[in-house]
């Protein structure tokens, strides 16, 4: 049976965003199980972490099946590499991560990689993005997966959803990087062809 993931920040004991995690779980859940029951994470765990900030794993098919803690620490990013796959879907959070892993080791001497699919910008291995351009900050219309942090800004008004075609990358300024464990502008390049590399397309996924 497949399984599902959900990573949530947690800050010195408080949840982050928990409710669209839940949301999240439970519309994966009734998607590709049929369940109809609603489940809420906090009600499968005993105690937080007090100090700190932490990631909550959580592992689920039609029921939650693990709960874990880490600390966690921001990976460093200072430069992308564009590749491409048009088959990729990752559109529930799944458990089996090999086809983003594969693309991620095509990175080169970059940190991670921006994927391209059907020739339009959708997210990094990790994160949502969103580029600059003249003070407003675009994120793709079809991201591979539509994360609760990406939800909130643009229920916020802080994004606007475009496609981003990948040969248009230069027309914009910076690019943020973002998930629900990456706060929003804690993770902005500029974009150059130094931090943002673009390669020919050599073959598809």
């Amino acid at each position: 049976m497949c399984r599902f993931i959900e990573t949530i920040r947690l800050h010195d004991g408080e949840w982050h965003n928990l409710s669209r995690h839940n949301r999240r779980m439970n519309a994966t859940r009734k998607a590709v199980f049929g369940t109809s029951d609603l489940l809420d994470i906090s009600e499968f765990v005993t105690a937080l972490p007090s100090r700190g900030v932490h990631k909550c794993r959580i592992v689920y098919n039609r029921q939650i099946l693990e709960v874990s803690f880490s600390p966690y620490t921001v990976r460093t990013v200072r430069s992308l590499r564009t590749v491409y796959s048009d088959t990729i879907r990752y559109r529930y959070k799944n458990a089996d991560r090999s086809a983003l892993e594969a693309l991620f080791a095509l990175r080169g001497s970059q940190d991670d990689v921006l994927i391209v699919r059907n020739g339009l910008l959708t997210d990094t291995s990790i994160a949502n993005i969103a580029l600059e351009k003249e003070g407003i900050w675009y994120t793709p219309k079809h991201p591979l997966l539509k994360g609760t942090q990406r939800a909130r800004l643009l229920e916020e008004e802080r994004l606007t959803e475009c496609d981003i075609p990948a040969d248009e990358i230069y027309s914009y300024s910076r690019i943020a990087l973002f998930n629900a464990m990456i706060d929003f502008g804690l993770c902005i390049l500029d974009i150059n062809r130094r931090t943002v590399v673009t390669v020919p397309r050599e073959k598809t996924t």
